[in-house]
């Protein structure tokens, strides 16, 4: 309905800067011909000739709407029983087999990546291993998505014959972590929180040293390079 009238208003418009059809004075605005009111209605009719416009193309299948835009996703911080390590072993695995590089697995990549594990499955099965843990539904797994299944894995909620136990068994990736929540007693709870948090300190001083030491041995290799090069001059 509200297109239809968008669509003869401006049809109506085109017509009257075409010279087909004369303007209609508006009551005591003193304009003539439309002349003052040209350049504020024409710009009003762009506008909605670009909405009438779009809609057309999403109507027939060549535009895609835009999505809402995602909250950041913090893997460290939600994903909080595994360790920094594994978190980046699982973020290499998803890169690894994301062979479109668009930060998702979709069906023919989670295909390829289980034959490769050596764990082939039918099209139900792959279509069923992203069912368990697509929490958006979008057919295909985020990286939030494929860290789920390690968490199922770790807290023993995947059937031993599920696919994606097959996928967690045979990842190469340690997830047989213990959380907080195996604590006893509300003390007991808070030792391991604090645990926790120093194990991520350190964790990302190690990482600091490892990138250090890395620039250090680069700017040896540098310096012996252009050692070895003066010689022969």
């Amino acid at each position: 309905m509200a297109t239809d009238e968008l669509s003869s208003k401006l049809s109506r418009r085109l017509q009257i800067e075409d010279g087909a059809e004369q303007p209609v004075a508006v009551d005591g605005c003193g304009l003539q011909d439309g002349a003052e009111e040209k350049p504020l209605a024409a710009s009003a009719d762009s506008e909605l000739g670009a909405l009438l416009q779009r809609r057309g193309e999403l109507n027939e299948g060549h535009g895609e709407a835009q999505q809402p835009s995602m909250r950041v996703f913090n893997p460290y911080t939600e994903f909080k029983e595994f360790s920094r390590k594994q978190i980046k072993d699982m973020e290499k695995m998803f890169k690894t087999f994301d062979a479109g590089k668009d930060n998702y697995i979709d069906l023919m990549e989670l295909k390829l990546m289980m034959e490769k594990l050596g764990a082939p499955q039918t099209h139900l099965g792959l279509k069923n291993m992203i069912k368990e843990v697509d929490e958006d539904l979008d057919n295909k797994l985020s990286f939030r998505e494929f860290l789920l299944i390690f968490r199922k894995a770790a807290a023993g909620e995947l059937a031993e014959d599920s696919g994606l136990c097959a996928l967690a068994r045979l990842s190469e990736i340690d997830v047989s972590t213990e959380g907080v929540k195996g604590a006893k007693t509300f003390f007991e709870a808070k030792v391991q929180a604090i645990s926790e948090s120093n194990r991520f300190e350190s964790e990302i001083r190690q990482e600091q040293e490892a990138k250090k030491k890395q620039a250090e041995e680069q700017k040896q290799r540098r310096a012996a390079f252009k050692e070895l090069q003066s010689a022969f001059k």
